[in-house]
């Protein structure tokens, strides 16, 4: 099976292949996975200049793209060198990286190829509807981290109704479990138990919440420790204007700011548990990677992170925006052997979301939409008409 990955998203600052495959570090561990579940796989990357190189594997061929003439336009670059390039490598199935892509999309449609397309964090349109359902109408079928996140693209038409859904991750982590102790010497992370939050401080994110619950657990769990890792923070002045007005919670939270991601790693085999009250999200890479580590989550009931925990098999589940409903997840884990929680943390992950597991998952998507469109154009048997 011969697959082509197929990515329009151009890079701004204009790297090199080997810098940008360096940059954007999923790319290249999504194709490796699929090569390494026995498919041959090649890349397409829209770019800035034509370019051939190979890494694990993997061909990878970044093709120039012309601007669209009109900058209002609902897509910046012209799909039609990159949809040669793929009709001259002859691929079994393309897998299209993105929803919002419609003028690419359908330029690969008229090759005759089935086509998956993956959700990458895409939002509805707000304008140019009637271009996007234009654009993957002709998709064989899509692929959501949980199946409900692609209800809405149903809803408003911009997925033909009988398109197939795949509940597939975006990508896994190469994270991995490691010495707690060692990793708390590393980074000073002391606490018990101690919670680990990584992502931004806005509103989606709700970090009030997780501070509500921490300090509705100090009673039962009188050491524990939250320590936050962000970057963008719009609702920094509202968490520390919330600390403030605690001083017991704010000697239980520590706001560690930007942090190199290969330090995540260490900090997540460093805690005991992770947590983030996200309204809505598509992916959840950053319970993926504390999943990797063997830190259990708990995160709000929402369908990504009720797919990556296995309808909360692992971790805790907690309704967002309840505070109450975070510390006792909290707290009934804590409560819980550790090891036995990391254990079967662990084997979760590497059971339903190590890139092995996903590159052998697309693998066998792929096949079923090659076989679906092979059964579509073959003649009805005579004795069954």
């Amino acid at each position: 099976m011969h697959v082509l990955h197929v990515s329009c998203v151009r890079d701004r600052l204009n790297r090199s292949g080997d810098a940008l495959l360096d940059a954007w570090a999923t790319l290249p561990a999504v194709a490796e996975a699929v090569q390494g579940a026995g498919a041959r796989v090649t890349v397409l990357q829209a770019s800035h200049a034509d370019e051939v190189l190979h890494r694990g594997g993997v061909e990878y061929r970044f093709v120039a793209e012309p601007r669209v003439p009109s900058p209002r336009f609902a897509t910046g670059w012209m799909p039609h060198r990159l949809a040669r390039a793929a009709a001259a490598l002859r691929p079994d199935v393309i897998h299209l990286n993105g929803l919002g892509f419609p003028l690419h999309a359908r330029a690969l449609t008229t090759l005759g190829i089935p086509i998956l397309a993956q959700d990458h964090a895409n939002q509805l349109p707000r304008r140019f509807r009637a271009l996007h359902r234009w654009g993957l109408a002709g998709v064989d079928a899509v692929a959501y981290t949980a199946r409900a996140l692609s209800e809405p693209f149903f809803a408003e038409g911009l997925l033909r109704p009988g398109t197939r859904v795949f509940e597939l991750p975006e990508s896994s982590s190469r994270f991995t479990p490691g010495d707690q102790e060692e990793a708390r010497a590393a980074t000073g992370i002391h606490g018990d138990p101690a919670l680990l939050w990584v992502g931004r401080l806005n509103d989606n994110k709700d970090p009030l919440t997780i501070l509500d619950a921490v300090s509705r657990v100090a009673p039962h769990l009188p050491d524990a420790r939250l320590w936050c890792c962000f970057a963008e923070a719009p609702l920094l002045p509202a968490v520390k204007a919330r600390l403030a007005a605690e001083p017991a919670l704010a000697a239980r939270v520590h706001l560690l700011g930007t942090v190199p991601h290969e330090r995540v790693e260490t900090l997540c085999r460093a805690v005991d548990l992770f947590v983030l009250g996200s309204r809505r999200e598509a992916a959840g890479y950053a319970v993926l990677e504390a999943l990797a580590c063997g830190t259990a989550p708990v995160v709000s009931d929402i369908p990504a992170f009720r797919a990556l925990t296995g309808g909360g098999g692992v971790g805790a589940l907690a309704t967002m925006g309840d505070a109450d409903a975070f510390a006792a997840g909290i707290v009934a884990l804590a409560r819980r052997p550790r090891e036995e929680v990391r254990a079967e943390t662990v084997a979760h992950f590497r059971r339903e979301l190590s890139f092995e597991v996903l590159g052998a998952r697309l693998v066998d998507a792929y096949g079923e939409m090659i076989d679906g469109r092979a059964s579509r154009r073959s003649p009805e048997p005579a004795e069954a008409r």
